[in-house]
């Protein structure tokens, strides 16, 4: 399970490349990041180690494939900023988000459906 849903602006550069290419080898990981960031093969390494010890990637025998999508991870991500800022409170969440922006009908038709599917019964 991922142990910390915070990732730095390269860390998600670097773990959007493996989700765009995987399963991938890491040694192909380190031809992109190389073509891509200009890294060198020792800054691959240290980078997929970062990942891999937070839960997000695996590294068997040179095989690297993740342990939650990118979608899955956003969705953590997306749950710790609500838990952290709001104290879990999606209302105060979509009060905060809505006080600048106003929702499009568009928006509050999604947002109705999102609450009609997922209603406590």
């Amino acid at each position: 399970m991922m142990k910390n849903y915070k990732l730095g602006d390269m860390e998600l550069k670097f773990a959007n490349l493996i989700w765009e290419n995987e399963p991938i080898s890491s040694g192909e990981i380190v031809k992109l990041c190389e073509q891509t960031f200009q890294w060198k093969k020792s800054t691959t390494y240290t980078m997929l180690k970062r990942l891999t010890d937070k839960g997000i990637f695996l590294n068997n025998s040179g095989s690297v494939h993740s342990l939650i999508s990118k979608q899955e991870w956003y969705t953590k991500q997306s749950e710790g900023f609500v838990t952290e800022t709001f104290n879990g409170s999606l209302p105060q969440f979509l009060a905060a988000f809505t006080r600048q922006k106003k929702l499009s009908k568009r928006e509050i038709d999604e947002i109705q459906k999102i609450i009609n599917q997922n209603a406590e019964k």
